[in-house]
């Protein structure tokens, strides 16, 4: 026998960040995981008939949600609408890390700044495969062609790799305007 009621709809958590709270109106994005046409469509289906809730919108690219309330008053409905649907408010995370932004920020400042001390002849992008092709060749010179431990070759294999790598855009060939 079911003890559910009829218009208990059974839901997945959905975690989301609220973005904006301001009167009248609510702004959340959903994690990556619920970023999908159906499910932003169905969330936004459920949430239009409530009757505190005057319009939602939803922008997939950014998998947020706006929701136009009737003001103060209706807020708590709102969430309370929100925690029907499943829809949780906690860290979704952006996909990088603070540690990941703080490393980046500091490689391309450090770059610019190579870069303006040789007046844009040399960058980080050529100096790091010529820092491991330089080494390669110092193992190589120092330790033969040792075969047990890290062998020269792939660090030359590395040097060269990582140079393609990041200058890829640079060697790409350019189209006629």
């Amino acid at each position: 026998m079911n003890n559910h009621s009829k218009n208990e709809i059974k839901t997945s958590q959905i975690i989301a960040k609220l973005v904006s709270n301001t009167p009248g109106r609510l702004r959340l994005r959903v994690g990556n995981r619920h970023r999908t046409q159906e499910e932003m469509q169905r969330l936004a289906n459920a949430l239009q008939s409530h009757p505190d809730i005057k319009q939602v919108r939803t922008n997939l690219t950014q998998g947020s949600i706006t929701v136009q309330h009737d003001g103060e008053d209706s807020l708590e409905n709102v969430y309370t609408a929100l925690g029907d649907l499943g829809i949780i408010f906690g860290d979704i995370g952006e996909g990088k890390s603070e540690v990941a932004d703080g490393v980046a920020s500091t490689v391309i400042n450090l770059n610019k700044r190579v870069k303006e001390s040789t007046d844009g002849i040399i960058d980080l992008r050529f100096l790091f495969p010529l820092g491991l092709g330089c080494l390669s060749i110092r193992k190589l010179m120092l330790q033969g062609l040792q075969l047990d431990i890290i062998p020269w070759y792939v660090l030359a294999w590395y040097s060269f790799d990582s140079f393609l790598k990041l200058h890829a855009n640079s060697m790409a060939p350019k189209s006629e305007q």
